[in-house]
């Protein structure tokens, strides 16, 4: 499948379930997959901007081992995936998922060690926007990629010169795995039911980099406060949002979704002003329309395309 192919949605048997059908993971979907993205980008950067506040203690490589691994151990836990009866494709992209999420973490959080949340994000999510482009089969999409990405250089105050080069560096090599994830987590989604592949993948990720966070932190991850406010991050950064987020791409194409993600910068800036007490001016909040209207162009096209009528065989 190519990365085209995420642009046309597809119902997993969790989608189309009978609705007496049990289901392990509650029902976060009665939130309808449009309002699933943004609520997940509430929770993921809220839980980024406490992640900032808990480096001092444990360290950028620290804090992503313990969102990892904490995140890992709820997840299957609460969904007590099967590990029979799935293919070598089904493993094959669990995995690569998981590398993709252990990488896209790692790269964010040396970058927000380095330069501010709020141009982090906004050089991170030019990785979706791309995406957007690649991805999306309709013109229309092409308009509201450019809008948001508008507003997100808007954010970054017209340039970004003066940050760190390595943080940018980063930023941007965050923003590519973002892309990733987007495409590995709606496959995943569509071959595993509810979040039993995003459990098998998360713990791939927090094996792979718990040694890292082992070398750089070593005893200072058992600390009881630094052990809290780890477990914190990983529910509001990992657990949550990725459930939210794969369960939304289950229903939106990719090319929708990776618009939406151009969210995440406005609600970056605002988790920045309320929890580390970064201000917002005037111009990023002009740049947080243009991402808003953005993102609802982006679903009203998806909604006009769901409701047109099917052409006659």
């Amino acid at each position: 499948m190519t990365t085209a192919d995420t642009s046309t949605p597809q119902l997993s048997s969790a989608a189309v379930a009978p609705a007496g059908a049990p289901r392990r993971f509650g029902s976060p979907g009665s939130l309808g997959p449009v309002g699933l993205v943004p609520a997940g980008g509430i929770s993921v950067q809220f839980g980024g901007a406490l992640a900032v506040t808990l480096m001092p203690r444990a360290g950028a490589l620290g804090v992503v081992a313990l969102r990892l691994l904490v995140a890992a151990v709820v997840l299957l836990v609460v969904c007590r995936p099967r590990l029979r009866g799935h293919s070598r494709t089904d493993w094959g992209t669990v995995v690569v998922f998981g590398v993709t999420m252990a990488a896209m973490n790692g790269l964010f959080y040396q970058a927000v060690d380095r330069i501010p949340l709020g141009p982090a994000v906004t050089l991170e999510v030019l990785g979706p926007l791309a995406l957007s482009v690649i991805a999306s089969r309709r013109a229309v999409n092409l308009v509201w990629a450019g809008l948001a990405l508008a507003g997100v250089f808007l954010l970054g105050g017209g340039g970004f010169g003066d940050l760190d080069p390595l943080g940018v560096a980063f930023a941007l090599g965050a923003g590519a795995m973002w892309a990733a994830y987007i495409v590995f987590s709606a496959r995943t989604g569509r071959r595993f039911p509810q979040a039993d592949g995003l459990a098998l993948a998360m713990a791939v990720g927090a094996l792979l980099f718990l040694p890292l966070g082992i070398a750089e932190s070593g005893a200072k991850l058992l600390d009881p406060v630094t052990l809290g406010l780890g477990a914190a991050v990983a529910l509001l950064s990992s657990v949550l949002p990725y459930t939210l987020e794969l369960l939304a791409l289950r229903r939106l194409p990719a090319s929708t979704f990776a618009v939406m993600m151009s969210l995440e910068p406005a609600i970056a800036a605002t988790a920045g002003f309320l929890i580390l007490g970064q201000a917002m001016s005037l111009t990023q909040a002009a740049a947080i329309a243009l991402v808003v209207a953005a993102s609802m162009g982006a679903v009203r096209t998806q909604i006009g395309r769901a409701k047109a009528p099917l052409p006659e065989a």
